[in-house]
């Protein structure tokens, strides 16, 4: 199978690539793919090195798969002329998420909506990805009537620049190319992506529409605030969902015990709870500080941690493709 990373030099194309090695995805050729400015610059995957290639050439080599994590303008630009050729592209940018047709997987929630026609499949957003994870499972069983979610996300949301500012700072250096307007060492950023007119950031919002799409609820009520922290390894949120139904708190964590995916650590007294440095290279969701929100009824908190490079990015997009075999929709 010819599989193309478009983005392959940058952070998610990197861990795709890796996620593909780790996981034994079925890959006869790679055809990494980057801008001119990466043009002679070759990846390493399986022990042979791979040229990285231009997109016309990629196209021209016909993948049957071609995993896009390069921008959304990029994706715009391409992902249609691979689909022409016949390649299923798995594309982990906005650019498509919320188009009708188009769908928004998370394997593990919704994967069943995929269908053989489909030639462009959406990576959700990595925060939205972690959050569904979670409260899918509880939603069937309890109907989710409101969520409010804060995220504290990682640095390499952003990008390799961006763990660069954070590294300089950190040695006491001015930042030599910032990724964002203020310093991050020592600080909090509350935006994430570019504001929108009713003053939620377009990650906020990403947040809010992409989790009504997955878990096919147009009628539940989320409220999203997008805060980047000066960590690495992973993104963090607080949760705190409102049920229509009522239950207990033993039901709440046997079904996030019994959710594919999804491990639970959950012990206060111990101060065993999910932190980025927990989940930094794994795949799992991790779910802790559950408990009752004893403000309303029906309501419960909780803390969600998941590595935003795997999970909430590399690793969902990889899933997809595997998914698609098991279907027979890709042939090996």
């Amino acid at each position: 199978m010819k599989v193309a990373v478009v983005g392959a030099t940058g952070l998610v194309g990197s861990m795709m690539i890796k996620v593909l090695e780790e996981r034994n995805f079925p890959v006869t050729e790679l055809i990494p793919v980057a801008s001119e400015r990466s043009s002679g610059k070759n990846v390493l995957f399986k022990g042979k090195n791979y040229p990285v290639v231009t997109m016309d050439t990629a196209i021209q080599a016909i993948p049957q798969l071609a995993l896009f994590s390069a921008g959304g303008s990029v994706s715009l630009n391409y992902a249609e002329q691979f689909a022409a050729v016949g390649t299923v592209v798995v594309d982990n940018s906005s650019a498509w998420r919320m188009h009708e047709h188009i769908k928004l997987v998370v394997p593990e929630v919704n994967g069943h909506v995929i269908t053989i026609q489909d030639k462009i499949i959406a990576n959700p957003n990595c925060s939205t990805i972690q959050m569904v994870m979670a409260l899918y499972r509880l939603h069937l069983a309890y109907h989710i009537k409101r969520i409010v979610v804060s995220t504290y996300q990682s640095v390499t949301g952003t990008g390799a620049k961006a763990v660069t500012q954070l590294m300089e700072e950190r040695a006491g250096k001015i930042a030599s190319d910032p990724a964002y307007p203020y310093q991050i060492d020592l600080n909090a950023i509350p935006q994430i992506d570019v504001f929108l007119e009713n003053n939620y950031t377009k990650e906020e919002m990403k947040m809010v529409l992409e989790t009504k799409k997955i878990l096919n609820d147009e009628e539940l009520k989320i409220t999203a605030t997008a805060i980047r922290i000066p960590v690495m390894g992973g993104h963090s949120e607080s949760v705190n969902v409102e049920f229509k139904k009522p239950f207990e708190l033993t039901q709440i964590i046997n079904l996030l015990q019994d959710t594919k995916g999804v491990i639970v650590t959950d012990k206060p007294n111990e101060k065993v709870y999910p932190m980025p440095l927990t989940a930094h290279d794994r795949d799992e969701v991790f779910v802790g500080r559950i408990r009752r929100d004893e403000s309303v009824d029906n309501g419960i908190n909780m803390w969600i941690v998941a590595d935003n490079l795997r999970k909430g990015a590399a690793t969902n997009a990889v899933q997809i493709a595997e998914l698609l075999i098991h279907k027979g929709f890709l042939k090996t």
